[in-house]
């Protein structure tokens, strides 16, 4: 049985390569999402730096850090590093439904992708993301 972080990434991993021209690979040691292999628009961390979180960091648009945070701040953090720039630090630990973390990874890539492709993917892929959301999948091997 997977750990609850691995099963956690898992889902991550499945919303986010969803959304087209993304990629995987570690960066700063954690697993982090690129668009277009350049631009980052979702990290995953497991306990970083001995903070005990279970987490995403994730691009935001303008104003949704503080009102997520305001809202609950249980669950939505300023994470380190991105926090100044208005990323959003998201809990998985928390109970968040999966449907609201996917419309943050959503949100996320939006941000990050050219303005051509955030506006296609905003139309086409939520239903790919919402089934992703809903149904944990399993893949065989490491990833």
């Amino acid at each position: 049985m997977p750990s609850r972080a691995a099963a956690a990434l898992e889902r991550v991993r499945t919303l986010c390569l969803a959304y087209p021209e993304t990629s995987e690979r570690i960066s700063h040691g954690a697993p982090t999402f690129f668009v277009r292999e350049k631009r980052s628009f979702v990290t995953f961390h497991d306990d970083h730096h001995g903070d005990g979180r279970l987490a995403l960091w994730c691009a935001a648009p303008p104003g949704a850090q503080a009102m997520l945070v305001e809202a609950n701040a249980d669950a939505y953090f300023v994470p380190a590093y991105v926090g100044h720039l208005g990323w959003i630090g998201v809990r998985l630990d928390r109970g968040l439904p999966w449907p609201e973390i996917a419309a943050v990874i959503e949100h996320a890539y939006q941000m990050r992708a050219p303005k051509r492709r955030a506006a296609s993917a905003g139309r086409a892929e939520p239903r790919a993301a919402a089934k992703a959301a809903s149904t944990p999948r399993r893949r065989a091997g490491p990833r």
